[in-house]
């Protein structure tokens, strides 16, 4: 009978502290890494440090030296000719090269500049910006130019392009996660 007893409060002591050690396995899967970093140009930029951490973990997995197959660099993976396009707008006096995106302060710089002119071109709609933020502007541009796709004619109702369709999806569940996981808290 004592054994029993024993493994009943061990089994209701276990099931108690699950929750927690849930939401600790959540939260080394969602990390907010590079939290000065991230803070200070969510702050400059009026964007939620959510979204942030969300395109950083969608882009790079935080690891600031990752390279794309398409060339794009650093934690929030942004090609040489978007950087170099950025550059002219937030930095033309900055002697900075394409190999400073693999530092963690300059990646998050241009790449939440980049997010929030993304979200400021669509509205404020996160799926659309993650759409151009991925695929570029000019094809978000020419799908809300087609009747099927134009919508509102500022967000895309859908995503017609596999790959566009499961970073946009990527994107909205991951940032849905952290925001269900850290909220305001962080």
């Amino acid at each position: 009978m004592r054994k029993r007893l024993i493994a009943l409060i061990l089994a209701v002591v276990v099931l108690a502290c699950m929750p927690a050690l849930v939401r600790q396995v959540e939260r080394q899967l969602y990390p907010c890494k590079f939290p000065d970093i991230v803070h200070t140009y969510a702050a400059e930029y009026d964007l939620d440090h959510l979204l942030i951490y969300t395109f950083i973990r969608t882009e790079s997995g935080f690891d600031p030296e990752a390279v794309s197959n398409m060339g794009a660099r650093g934690l929030m993976q942004m090609t040489e000719e978007t950087f170099d396009w950025l550059k002219t707008k937030l930095a033309p006096q900055e002697d900075l090269t394409f190999d400073d995106l693999y530092d963690p302060d300059c990646a998050v710089r241009f790449g939440a500049y980049y997010l929030r002119l993304c979200l400021d071109r669509y509205g404020g709609d996160v799926a659309t910006a993650a759409a151009a933020y991925h695929s570029g502007w000019g094809t978000v541009d020419s799908l809300l130019n087609r009747e099927d796709y134009a919508g509102d004619g500022r967000t895309l109702p859908s995503f017609p392009y596999s790959n566009m369709n499961h970073y946009v999806e990527k994107i909205l569940r991951s940032y849905e996660r952290y925001t269900e996981l850290y909220g305001s808290s962080i």
